[in-house]
């Protein structure tokens, strides 16, 4: 009996081995890949650029709820909805896997030729534990939580617990399995998210007993031979932390990080002016405060969420992100807002403690867009938007994101409130999507670029090719109808080829220059307004005259995105 046991276990070991090793290596499940510069998402073997949304957090809960809302997915032009699956709802008891729900999502989604990007939500969401099972919940002798200065428990797991991580980890390796057994053909399921927005609300770091003995002993030598060995490429941040200590390379954390939150300082829930300077409030945003505090905890994070993924990996290599909740000029300090989660400074922390996960990705809900997408696209990370605003200004942030940061894809928070009714979203996704196979054949290669107006803001020029671009915000429609376009727009630019360019824009006029040789003037020779259909331009009308203001300028209607064709000429 006992050798049928051994050799069952051997057997069943064997399996997951073999399973674990194609997944790793088979390159037609949805998988990350370079094309020159960018990093492009490969779904059954083509780049995928993802027109999504995310739901509100509870609605895939519910099969029922869910029915009214694929149809109004459809029609807004998605082809990827954020959907969220909770350890509670599949793990009721432990070791009892209920995975109904989840096929239920799987059926509906293919039904309407959508795919999903699957939210697990276990351990953390929004820098709480609210999402796991009511077993681990009840028992916090077994499932410890973490702890504020004083001593007084939280309502979130603490990082520093093994039993918190195994059971959550076998969980997600379960949910990884059960989807390559039912999905691994289909490619339904694109990526997955790892938690959500993790991260210490209401303190700096976990004071909690074991977290403590942590924090007084030393930096683990994994962390300090990593930041040793990129010592000269590590994010701006927490090079001068580090460089401001000495660069030590062993010690504990204050000796090598600096010291933390002053003993007995209150967090508040908002960092105002005061407690902040003027100045603070405006700047103190970009900055770590008490960096040794959130380092450390963004150290245990990643190690974590990054041994969960892992174990998730092993039964099925899908793209796995983490997705922040940033720092901000009313939360700067950490605590109010989660401390040690993927905000930009910690970034190397991430990826020293987490090799599983492919991107770290903004919720990207402040009005510093560009900068924060710039941020995150240090060191080779790819853009990808799971959370953000719709309406006019998401759109206009959404086609500039994938023109300028070859943006895997975007995603608006909540379509459950709006599907059906932005119809900003709608237009804008369904011009994206005619355009995404020319976007996708041109990420990467220097031959695509985008610019952001706001209304009453300066010309924004940019070189593209053998010419410079400048876009200039405008009012003004086809045949000198006013029409008041949204405070922001977009241009995105694509180069076909020496004198050739296919532009979306919307509210603006477009002016040409000679890059090289500038004594040459620019003229336009032909201009055409169209659509792509399945990746082949249909021309509509020629533009000239009226049209073109000046006879040198592309003008974009201001009431929706449009797509233009335009030769270009030159003369002396």
């Amino acid at each position: 009996m006992k050798i049928q046991s051994f050799l069952l276990i051997a057997l069943c070991s064997l399996a997951a081995l073999t399973a674990s090793a194609q997944t790793r290596n088979d390159l037609s499940i949805p998988h990350l890949e370079k094309h020159g510069m960018a990093t492009q998402l490969i779904v059954d073997g083509k780049p995928f650029l993802a027109r999504a949304a995310e739901l509100n957090n509870s609605s895939a809960s519910s099969l029922e709820y869910m029915k009214p809302l694929w149809p109004k997915l459809v029609a807004a032009h998605l082809n990827t909805g954020l959907a969220t699956v909770s350890w509670e709802l599949i793990e009721p008891e432990q070791g009892k896997f209920d995975f109904r729900l989840v096929d239920g999502l799987l059926k509906e989604a293919r039904a309407n030729d959508l795919h999903l990007v699957i939210l697990w939500f276990a351990s953390w969401k929004n820098g709480k534990s609210n999402y796991q099972p009511l077993w681990v919940k009840t028992n916090q002798e077994r499932f410890p939580l973490a702890c504020s200065e004083d001593g007084k428990s939280m309502p979130t797991l603490t990082t520093l617990s093994d039993a918190n991580r195994d059971a959550d980890t076998h969980a997600f390796a379960a949910l990884m399995r059960h989807l390559r057994e039912v999905d691994g053909k289909k490619h339904t399921v694109l990526m997955i998210q790892v938690e959500n927005e993790v991260g210490l609300l209401g303190d700096t770091r976990d004071y909690s007993p074991v977290a403590n003995q942590a924090f007084a002993g030393p930096v683990p030598k994994e962390l300090m031979d990593y930041l040793v060995a990129h010592k000269d490429t590590l994010i701006p941040e927490l090079r001068d932390v580090w460089a401001t200590n000495g660069f030590k390379t062993a010690g504990t954390w204050t000796e090598v990080f600096g010291p933390g939150k002053p003993a007995g300082m209150a967090i508040p829930v908002r960092t105002l002016s005061p407690p902040l300077t003027e100045q603070e409030h405006e700047t103190g945003w970009r900055n770590l405060h008490w960096p040794v505090d959130e380092i450390f905890m963004a150290w245990n994070y990643a190690r974590y969420v990054g041994q969960v993924a892992a174990a998730g990996k092993a039964e099925y290599n899908l793209p796995m992100f983490v997705n922040a909740w940033l720092q901000q000029r009313d939360h700067a300090w950490p605590g109010t807002y989660p401390s040690g989660g993927p905000v930009p400074q910690v970034h190397d922390l991430w990826r020293a403690g987490a090799p599983a996960i492919d991107i770290l990705a903004p919720d990207l809900y402040v009005p510093e867009f560009e900068e924060l997408c710039g941020r995150f696209t240090r060191s080779g990370n790819p853009l990808f938007i799971p959370e953000s605003r719709a309406g006019a200004q998401g759109v206009a942030n959404a086609i500039w994101a994938f023109g300028t940061h070859d943006a895997i894809g975007f995603s608006p928070f909540g379509i459950d409130r709006f599907a059906g009714s932005d119809l900003e979203l709608i237009h804008a996704y369904d011009v994206i999507s005619q355009i995404a196979p020319l976007i996708l054949a041109h990420q990467g290669d220097g031959t695509m670029t985008s610019v952001l107006l706001d209304n009453g803001g300066a010309p924004q020029t940019v070189r593209l090719g053998n010419y410079n671009l400048e876009a200039r915000f405008s009012s003004r429609s086809f045949g000198g109808v006013s029409n008041t376009p949204p405070e922001r727009v977009a241009g995105l630019f694509i180069s076909t080829g020496p004198d050739d360019y296919v532009i979306i824009g919307r509210g603006m006029n477009v002016y040409f220059t000679a890059a090289t040789n500038p004594s040459d003037s620019v003229g336009l020779a032909t201009v055409e307004e169209g659509v792509y259909a399945g990746g082949k331009w249909i021309p509509g009308r020629r533009l000239n005259g009226d049209e073109t203001p000046e006879w040198k300028a592309l003008r974009f209607r201001s009431d929706t995105y449009s797509i233009q064709h335009v030769k270009l000429y030159r003369y002396h």
